[in-house]
């Protein structure tokens, strides 16, 4: 609710402030029933912070909408439209309500990923069903690098710790894959030769990945750390079903050794010291395990996921999720929200908000848990 400032009106503002007081107690009182509880009037808390001003849902001046990019900061996110075979790149302040288009692409954007610091933006088009466009901006738009790879799909990984440095897998149609270093510093891509297509930083100079045999299938792979210099091995953990570096720690999920119907994850160290680890209900698939979307907060020292109420078959699930809090260093558990999908989730750069869905078009303020859309369509 805007401020007024008129004097002359001192008695209208009394009467609004005590009617706001009133139904913001009555609010309080009764529990969500419903999925998702949108938030489509912001209100100030008694400690104003910055979610309670953000402008939403965001006008769209040209095309359709495509999906979110990201965080470029925790008052600013980054949009895409479409317009028939363009794409349109911008930026949106969650508290002025303005967007600014920092970049158009004569072809479709099929994705963007934005660097770890949030100073660049790598986005990914697509001229053809055999070609793909990577192209290297800073937050205003300005080109870095271009490059053309030729490819039927495409996947991205920043070097957390050295930004300069993106893995790029290409994948033909039959997917068959190739490993390159893209070097933004030096505008060159070098091949590499990895035997998974999926890689992950594990620092500067390491990557890790788990190592499946294509000729044995299998529910569990053994975690692999590879110098990415002299190309030396070392198998570290013997049996995990899904993995994450992050840089401060590293996070395994398998299957709990003495109940197969959970799933353990652990957080391990730079030293890879187990530092902490819980448990949640499993749900199979056909051929293997659901790992929930989750994701990390270094600021906050969180981890957050959906967990099932249960454990089964995912087919046959339909109870919902819980979204969770795991504070690694204190070892607790905190209940955010309940009834949700199992969708992307996206820290903000503090950590105190969410980006949620599968375009990333809604936003969770993890204060007040409430869930506002980003887009009105």
């Amino acid at each position: 609710m805007d401020h007024l400032n008129n004097k002359k009106h001192l008695f209208f503002v009394l009467l609004l402030i005590f009617l706001t007081l009133l139904l913001t107690a009555c609010a309080d009182k009764q529990q969500p029933k419903q999925k998702m509880t949108v938030k489509k009037e912001t209100q100030k808390e008694t400690t104003p912070h910055e979610e309670a001003d953000w402008k939403l849902p965001i006008s769209l001046t040209e095309g359709e909408f495509y999906m979110l990019g990201g965080w470029l900061s925790d008052t600013e996110v980054l949009y895409i439209t479409n317009l028939e075979q363009t794409s349109s790149v911008y930026r949106y302040d969650l508290l002025s309500g303005k967007s600014k288009l920092i970049y158009k692409s004569e072809y479709p954007i099929v994705t963007v990923k934005i660097s770890p610091s949030k100073k660049n933006i790598l986005i990914h088009s697509s001229p053809s069903s055999y070609e793909g466009v990577v192209t290297i901006i800073d937050q205003n738009g300005s080109e870095q690098m271009k490059q053309s790879f030729a490819s039927y799909e495409l996947d991205f990984e920043w070097n957390q710790f050295n930004e300069s440095q993106i893995l790029v897998t290409k994948f033909d149609e039959d997917w068959n894959f190739q490993l390159s270093l893209l070097d933004t510093s030096k505008s060159k891509t070098v091949e590499l030769t990895l035997p998974q297509p999926f890689i992950k930083w594990k620092d500067e100079k390491n990557v890790a990945y788990l190592n499946w045999d294509e000729n044995t299938p299998s529910l569990f792979a053994p975690l692999i750390f590879r110098s990415i210099e002299t190309g030396k091995e070392k198998a570290v953990l013997p049996e995990v079903i899904q993995f994450s570096t992050f840089q401060d720690l590293l996070m395994t999920v398998a299957v709990k050794k003495d109940d197969s119907t959970m799933a353990a994850y652990t957080f391990f160290n730079k030293e890879m010291k187990e530092s902490f680890t819980f448990s949640i209900p499993q749900l199979t698939k056909f051929s293997d395990w659901l790992v929930p979307f989750y994701d990390y907060s270094k600021n906050r020292g969180q981890f957050i996921t959906f967990e099932p109420l249960r454990s089964g078959e995912v087919d046959s699930y339909t109870e919902g999720f819980e979204l969770v809090s795991y504070n690694i260093k204190k070892k607790k558990r905190e209940l955010i929200m309940e009834h949700l999908d199992n969708e992307p989730i996206l820290f903000s750069p503090s950590g105190n908000a969410l980006l949620y869905g599968n375009r990333f078009e809604n936003i969770i303020d993890l204060k007040t848990k409430e869930i506002n859309e980003l887009i009105k369509e």
